[in-house]
């Protein structure tokens, strides 16, 4: 078990001395080591001596991720290339990937952070891992398989997809813990119940997932699938990787690991910091990052932070599940609205399915917005006039939520394409084409 009392229960005013000289230390690093930082503080005229308070993170300017491609793919490293033991990217799919690169010192650190959200979890040296997430380039797999074998457990890294074969080695290795998608995971489960496996003759105790938008109603649905509780897993590649924050048994927020991961949510627009409490843009400050320190990076990711203590004894601030992201908001009739917020909608109705898909299209001058949603199968194939009133439903739902009119379309089930790798393609936007 990892679980440091020392870091984890910290008084606030604690948390912020050891923040503040972190910061001053990094800061300091970058403005030195890294030609990027070099010239934009100089630029701005901001230089390490002038961060004299937490308040003052305010004066650096922000990183986003066209700063990383610009500077790609080494421009962001403070360390001589021989002292990088490891490197992950993005997808690089609109336009060059983001680096993101590693001394032995970052992958212990990383391995410690999930550890430590592991161990909230409940998992231990006898507990047996099987990760579902990516091997690769991706973050994905390797936060949780670094973070398993620190406490001592046992990993198997299978990876994505090979749905049979994941269920096999559950049955044959006993697997205790399981990582996946929320996509995923319920693909999973579907198979599982196509053949007859039972999810209570496994020996399954808990669920680690992530890297997907997803719904308090999304994790009712797996939870009343696999029979035990599901934890949230949290982070980004561009910072460290998954494991940035963590959800503990209370499940009622992310304890974000701030002694070396600083938090700021900040309005998009105005880029001013907000209140406590308040929602907007997460930004993160990578404190304890050797190889690559990345300073104010705009995550794109909503959401909001508190400063309590949890019912767990930890005293880690807590951020709110992200609710969607600046750049996936969709503007529709003048409307602002996120998948999520359907997503919501569509999971409070009984006699459908978690599969589904958002299919915008501008036949005239006006947006139109469908929505494909499975219907269960006892109703599908049984009942045509229940699927009316459940699809009326669905869509008053659905208009109570984002204050639009929709079009919904129940489909037979399993006729929506479900994704084994990856994460699941819910918006089609067709109103350019």
């Amino acid at each position: 078990m990892i679980w440091d009392k020392d870091i984890e229960c910290l008084t606030h005013e604690e948390m912020q001395e050891l923040q503040l000289k972190r910061l001053q230390d990094v800061v300091t690093r970058a403005f030195n080591e890294v030609p990027y930082y070099h010239e934009r503080y100089s630029q701005a005229e901001v230089y390490p001596e002038d961060i004299q308070t937490l308040d003052d993170i305010e004066k650096l300017p922000f990183t986003t991720k066209t700063d990383l491609r610009a500077s790609y793919p080494f421009g962001l490293f403070a360390v001589p290339q021989k002292e990088i033991v490891e490197i992950h990217t993005s997808s690089g799919t609109t336009g060059k990937p983001t680096v993101s690169g590693y001394t032995k010192e970052d992958l212990d650190i990383w391995g410690e952070v999930v550890a430590r959200g592991l161990t909230m979890m409940g998992v231990g040296e006898n507990d047996i891992i099987q990760n579902t997430h990516g091997y690769g380039l991706f973050t994905g797999g390797f936060g949780v398989h670094y973070g398993g074998q620190k406490i001592g457990a046992t990993v198997i890294p299978i990876s994505t997809g090979q749905t049979l074969r994941q269920i096999e080695l559950m049955q044959d290795f006993n697997t205790s813990m399981l990582i996946f998608t929320p996509s995923y995971g319920l693909h999973l489960a579907e198979v599982m119940k196509e053949k007859g496996v039972n999810p209570e003759d496994l020996n399954l105790k808990v669920i680690g997932f992530g890297s997907e938008a997803w719904t308090d109603e999304m994790r009712e649905k797996i939870e009343e699938k696999f029979g035990v509780p599901a934890y949230n897993i949290y982070g980004l590649t561009e910072v460290i990787g998954p494991g940035v924050a963590m959800e503990c048994p209370e499940q009622n927020g992310l304890h974000i690991y701030e002694d070396h991961f600083y938090p700021e949510i900040i309005d998009p627009k105005t880029h001013k910091q907000l209140p406590e409490g308040q929602n907007g843009e997460l930004v993160l400050t990578a404190l304890t990052r050797v190889g690559m320190p990345l300073i104010r990076f705009r995550t794109k990711d909503i959401t909001n932070i508190r400063h309590e203590t949890c019912g767990c004894g930890r005293t880690l601030v807590k951020m709110d599940k992200i609710s969607g992201r600046t750049d996936d908001m969709l503007k529709i009739k003048g409307v602002s609205v996120f998948p999520s917020q359907i997503e919501k909608a569509l999971l409070s109705i009984e006699g459908v399915e978690p599969h589904y898909q958002i299919i915008l299209t501008r036949p005239d001058i006006l947006d139109e917005i469908e929505i494909k949603v499975e219907a269960s199968p006892e109703i599908f194939f049984d009942n045509v006039k229940e699927l009316i009133g459940i699809r009326d439903k669905l869509a008053q739902a659905i208009h109570d939520e984002i204050g639009l009119r929709v079009n919904v379309t129940l489909v037979e089930p399993k006729t929506i394409d479900r994704v084994e790798s990856g994460k699941a393609k819910r918006v089609i936007d067709n109103r350019g084409k």
